[in-house]
């Protein structure tokens, strides 16, 4: 069944795109005459970056492979007009973001902004600066984790120049809950760096990942040309890398879910375990839960240190 509701997925998702590519030239022609004199003389609320993903896997077989991706990174106390609606009720805010990192600056979020009506985001970040004196300093950072095909997401805070966080979701159908993520990024500027390593018990560092991208100049298109079909290349090259593997006998392992529902405290249970062996003043502040929603999330008080959220699976998935 699961198998056809893909399909289903992928043949309804393509015909939409390709129906509403049809009235990309308008929206462009609308940019030029509008939206590019509005935005003359102000602060871009929208920068685009332009590089690569590569991902390495040692074992139990090797495989490697790397895409050109494009990244829109937004400030989010600008509030771009670029952007539907319906992008923002899906993410976090400003003021959400900086309550949750105890912060007191501006606050970015890297993403892959939707294309003619879909949307695919693997990883998201948000960029949390406190202001010290007059300069702003980049203090935490908050990952936006989903995965493919379920929509599932788990969002959390990590240290920027480096962390480890006990893995929270099921991401690839060729990998086990077990291990942790070492991750760390840069401060996005002129280029952008983004690592993200697999420590597993068995397997050891076998996997890693990497985003490495340069800032666009401020004469590229308006966001519709510019990421066009972005999304839709992402999901493309998921499955493609995924049928690769299945071919290559990689082990196929179930949704947790089926064989162990209680998969999200298991994951909070390792990290606290994971805490206590790091800094005092990093276990002082770890702290994991489980909640439907980013709202929910807010409410209960438990924002310090390692606030971590679970969104459940989107339809038909749940």
């Amino acid at each position: 069944m699961e198998i056809f509701f893909l399909l289903s997925s992928i043949i309804y998702n393509t015909l939409l795109s390709l129906t509403l590519s049809l009235f990309l030239p308008f929206q462009y022609i609308y940019h030029l005459i509008f939206q590019s004199k509005q935005e003359e003389g102000q602060n871009p609320v929208l920068v685009f970056y332009q590089g690569s993903v590569y991902h390495e896997r040692k074992r139990p077989v090797r495989h490697a492979f790397r895409y050109d991706v494009r990244y829109a990174l937004l400030d989010l106390d600008g509030g771009p007009n670029t952007l539907p609606s319906s992008f923002f009720e899906n993410h976090l805010s400003a003021q959400q973001a900086r309550q949750i990192t105890i912060t007191t600056g501006p606050v970015f979020l890297l993403t892959i902004p939707p294309s003619v009506g879909y949307e695919q985001n693997p990883l998201s970040v948000y960029y949390c600066y406190d202001i010290e004196g007059s300069a702003p300093r980049l203090k935490k950072c908050i990952a936006e984790v989903t995965n493919t095909p379920w929509g599932e997401r788990v969002s959390f805070v990590f240290n920027p120049d480096s962390d480890l966080v006990a893995k929270p979701l099921h991401v690839s159908p060729f990998m086990d809950m077990l291990g942790n993520w070492s991750m760390r990024a840069n401060e996005p500027g002129d280029n952008l760096f983004l690592a993200i390593s697999v420590e597993h018990p068995k397997l050891g560092d076998f996997f890693t990942a990497t985003l490495t991208a340069r800032k666009v100049s401020s004469g590229a298109p308006s966001p519709s040309i510019f990421f066009w079909m972005m999304p839709q290349k992402v999901a493309l090259g998921i499955y493609w890398q995924a049928l690769k593997l299945w071919w290559n006998n990689v082990q196929f392992m179930q949704h947790p879910r089926y064989f162990c529902p209680k998969y999200r405290e298991e994951a909070r249970l390792r990290n606290r375990i994971l805490q206590c062996c790091q800094t005092p003043e990093e276990n002082e502040n770890s702290r994991l839960k489980v909640d439907r929603s980013h709202s929910n999330g807010l409410a209960d008080g438990d924002m310090v240190g390692r606030w971590c959220v679970w969104r459940d699976a989107q339809w038909p998935w749940n």
